[in-house]
Order: C-alpha cells, then structure tokens, then sequence
C-alpha cells in the first residue's frame, strides 16, 4: 500500500507538472455524499490527485459550495458540484471510479449495524442511478455497513443487468491502515515500512488482522497480539467516544478512502503489482459470497482475488468466529435489495 503522502508529494508541485503531465489518460471520478464528513477531505484529496482530470462532487446539497472552495486549488482535475437527485446523473455520466461516502455517521452507541436502516436506502437509490448512468464505473463503496451495503450494490446491479465483480469493491482500507499504525506504534518501527494483512469484513469480529504475516515481522506476546487486534477491530469506536458524540473517523476514512481509489486509478492506466485489502465477490471462504483480502487491481478492476497464507490457530479462530457474522450481514444485505 502506497502511503498517501508519497501520492500527493509531487500533487504538491502540481504548478510545476499537473497541467503538463500528459502520461496518464483522463480519468472522471465522481463522489456521491461529498459534503458530508467523509465526502469533504475525499474530495479535498482526490483534487490532489494527479490521475484525476474531472471531478465530480454530489450530495443532496452544499456541493456547488465545496466545489468551488477545493476548485481554487492549483492542481490538475476541473471539480463541479452537483446537488439534489436531479443532478445525479449528470454527476455520474462519463465517471470511470465512484466512490460513495454517503450516508449517516456513526454516533456514541451505535453500531455499524444501527446505521443499516438509513444507509441501506440510500446505497440501493445510488446504485440504481450508476447502473443506469455509469454501468462500468469502478465503484468504492464507503458507506457502511460495508458488509451489507456491498451486497445490496451487487443485487441491484444484477438486476439493471449491469453487474461485473470485477468492478465493485466495498473498501476496508481504513483496518489496514490502522493495524500498521497500532503495530508499528507497539514495536517501534517506521510506519511506512510496515504492512499487516486485514481480511474478512469492515466491522467488529468481521476485522481480522493477521499479524503473523506483518512485515518486518516481530513477535508479539498473547496478550499484544490479543490487544492489537482488539483495537485494531473497535478503532472505528475509539474515534466516535473520542469525539464525544460530535463525529465519527472521518478524516482517516477519507485518508483511507483516497489511498484505495488512487490504487484503483492506478490499476486502470495499467500499471503493474498494484495489490490492496477490499471486501468484494470471493470464494476464498466457502460459506461466503463476499470476503476481504488481498486482490490485485488492473485495467478491469480486480484480475486476480489473493488467499490467506498460512494462519495461526489464533488466526483460525477468528476467522471461525466471523463467518457466521459476515454470513448474516450479507444476507440481511441482499433480502434488502430484493424487498425494498
């Protein structure tokens, strides 16, 4: 995983090259829910970003505002604000990536599953409107619960006769992230040499960090291990009880959320070995229909869905402990896309 800092150094020079970097084709991304706390420091970072010709920001209103502020920033994508259901479409015309922060934030005492019941209508309207207006988008979806929002995607997809598993990803980036930070906090290295594994979902026990395979590797006692993943699993609550009630992990989701859609631009003007943790369509567990792990991203979308590697019995019993969490999750995901 390429640090976002290494992404936006040469952003940052962008009056000495955005404009005249003719390497790269141009590339539409569209952001549905970019005035919101995700959707304004995504959109602030994805203006940042070099592969980025034309951006599109869309929420129900207060974009033409965020629009024009990031606008005046001196890099190479053109940005306009589109707001309210009207506007969606064109929004979304011509985008080659949509990424989808919309939703309500997460708040003290509410689990991912709480916000289920307002964010799963409006993932299904979203979906329903790039099935129709950007049918082969790559499409990061953000809002949560990612492992019920990502079904519904797909249902509704399949039913405009419009779906690729190659191309819809629900982005867990925000756990790898985090378990390279804690674990290289716990072990004293230079957190931009490290990657930990993180696969199976995006919420509580679903997040399973396989710190047997982090590199540098060093060993760690039961109870490090236990208290990293621990941490690792509720770092989404550590921010909301941080915040007192005034927010959820906004800015490091959209840290999180631009270094994933910068590996998806990147997969799509063909460069090689670009490889990142997604929850998407996979076989890798028997039981379930969709799974996080490692896939290599290319001009496509996924072309290839990564294993495990060797597990731990720590390892396996977490993972044991998760399929049946993520088995409901995904099914409560597509009964809603079939009945709503």
């Amino acid at each position: 995983m390429r640090s976002l800092l290494r992404v936006t150094q040469n952003v940052l020079r962008a009056s000495e090259r955005a404009y005249t970097n003719a390497a790269n084709p141009d590339r539409k991304v569209a952001i549905l829910g970019a005035a919101g706390g995700i959707g304004q420091p995504l959109s602030l970072l994805m203006k940042m970003n070099p592969y980025v010709s034309d951006l599109a920001l869309y929420d129900i209103q207060g974009t033409p505002g965020v629009a024009a502020d990031i606008s005046h920033i001196n890099s190479k994508a053109k940005t306009k604000g589109y707001a309210g259901a009207e506007q969606l479409g064109e929004a979304l015309k011509g985008a080659d990536v949509v990424i989808i922060p919309a939703g309500v934030p997460r708040k003290p005492g509410m689990t991912r599953d709480d916000l289920f019941k307002t964010n799963a209508g409006i993932v299904k309207d979203l979906i329903t409107a790039v099935a129709q207006h950007a049918p082969t988008a790559i499409l990061n979806i953000i809002s949560n619960p990612v492992n019920s929002t990502v079904p519904i995607a797909a249902e509704v997809l399949k039913a405009a006769g419009v779906y690729d598993p190659r191309r819809l990803f629900g982005v867990t980036t925000l756990d790898v992230v985090r378990a390279r930070t804690f674990y290289a906090e716990k072990k004293g290295l230079p957190v931009a040499d490290v990657e930990v594994p993180v696969v199976g979902g995006h919420a509580g026990v679903t997040i399973l960090p396989f710190f047997s395979q982090a590199t540098p590797f060093q060993d760690l006692a039961q109870e490090e291990l236990v208290a990293l993943t621990k941490r690792t699993q509720d770092g989404g609550t550590e921010v909301v009880q941080a915040k007192a009630g005034k927010g959820s992990a906004t800015l490091s989701m959209a840290y999180a959320g631009a270094l994933f859609a910068d590996a998806c631009l990147r997969g799509l003007n063909g460069e090689s070995d670009v490889e990142e943790y997604t929850f998407v369509e996979s076989n890798i567990v028997p039981e379930l229909t969709f799974f996080s792990s490692k896939v290599k991203l290319g001009p496509n979308g996924i072309e290839k869905v990564m294993g495990l590697g060797e597990l731990t019995e720590f390892e396996e019993a977490g993972l044991k402990d998760a399929i049946p969490e993520l088995k409901a999750s995904i099914a409560k995901g597509v009964e809603f896309a079939h009945s709503n």
